[in-house]
């Protein structure tokens, strides 16, 4: 919970929600982690589930949360190569923000 409100401006990079968003801000970010909220996925997997987003997109993401310590990626050696992604403790602990952020947008009217 929120210590005070109107939280106290933090200039020196120490506000916790503005290092949250900076980690979970960017187009379709929280969709790849609300996908890998049901476990391990592969490329190929992730982009089916996210109609519309672009390879170099998914990428991007994919490769800012695992630099964030959100998400860890698997490469097997095998032919052809075979990459999952999964979740580390730090991207599950998100579980109840999607939740909550799921609640809010059954709320919203539609239309």
């Amino acid at each position: 919970m929120l210590e005070a409100w109107p939280p106290q401006p933090c200039e020196d990079g120490s506000c916790p929600v503005a290092r949250a968003v900076a980690v979970l801000d960017g187009k379709w970010t929280l969709l790849v982690i609300r996908d890998l909220l049901g476990g391990p996925k592969r490329f190929g997997e992730l982009r089916d589930s996210l109609a519309g987003i672009s390879p170099k997109t998914l990428t991007d993401r994919l490769r800012d949360l695992e630099s964030a310590g959100v998400l860890s990626r698997t490469m097997y050696p095998e032919i052809p190569p075979r990459v999952e992604y999964r979740l580390t403790d730090l991207g599950r602990s998100l579980a109840p923000v999607l939740n909550a952020l799921g609640e809010f947008g059954r709320s919203l009217a539609i239309g």
